[in-house]
């Protein structure tokens, strides 16, 4: 796979403050350390199949937000999809441990077959954490939530055969490296390769081993074999995370 910087489109930062846009033309100023960390969101590299864009954010969950939205699209086809906050609170949050803060939704339709396994749940967990494992980043306090639900036709609509989606909601903190700043570039390529899996692409190939991310501790990279990333068309998007 050609290696190209990412793209998000430019029309927002999508960065929020309490109540209001945290940047400087609201008259917030956006705390260094998490400027940072939104500014590292956008050197990850991923594979062509990945469409992401930045989205408003939640409110209220933190005192600053970021939101990315992606969709994995193969051959037109949407094979899944989901949402990434980056939260952060300066002051620290006891239930985190730490400042920063990782919030996921992912959601795919299975094909019958993963559906009837009944460890499946436990499967799609364990694609979550193996993620981060397998990019060598530290995290902490993860938790979260792996939900199935099957939908059966009728009358007009029998000739469709049963679907079933699956739903992870997930948060974790990513640990902070120099600055105190995670390394979220490395993080969000973690994302995408859960989302890509979930979705039933094959494992992409590796890049020969790069220098450390920009803000990421030792041995951890935030970039991977990939095209550039291409807004998200306007679809069935993430409602909340």
């Amino acid at each position: 796979m050609a290696a190209a910087q990412g793209h998000f489109s430019d029309h927002s930062d999508g960065i929020r403050g309490t109540g209001d846009e945290a940047d400087s033309t609201a008259g917030t100023p956006v705390p260094p350390a998490f400027r940072r960390a939104v500014d590292a969101l956008r050197t990850a590299r991923l594979r062509p199949e990945m469409e992401v864009e930045p989205t408003r954010p939640p409110q209220r969950l933190a005192p600053y937000a970021y939101a990315v939205e992606a969709a994995v699209v193969d051959d037109g086809e949407d094979l899944a999809d989901g949402r990434l906050v980056l939260l952060h609170d300066p002051a620290g949050h006891e239930a985190w441990k730490g400042t920063f803060r990782l919030v996921t939704l992912v959601r795919a339709e299975l094909e019958p077959e993963m559906a009837a396994d009944p460890l499946l749940p436990e499967v799609c967990w364990s694609w979550l954490t193996g993620a981060l494992d397998a990019r060598g980043l530290a995290y902490g306090e993860a938790g979260g939530t792996v939900t199935m639900a099957g939908s059966h036709y009728f009358g007009g609509l029998a000739e469709r055969r049963p679907a079933t989606q699956i739903e992870i909601r997930a948060s974790w903190t990513p640990r902070e490296g120099l600055g105190g700043v995670p390394d979220t570039a490395a993080h969000l390529a973690a994302w995408s390769d859960l989302l890509c899996q979930i979705a039933g692409l094959p494992p992409a190939p590796a890049d020969p081993p790069g220098p450390t991310g920009p803000t990421g501790p030792s041995g951890a990279t935030g970039t991977v074999s990939g095209a550039g990333v291409v807004s998200l068309p306007q679809r069935r998007g993430p409602q909340g995370a």
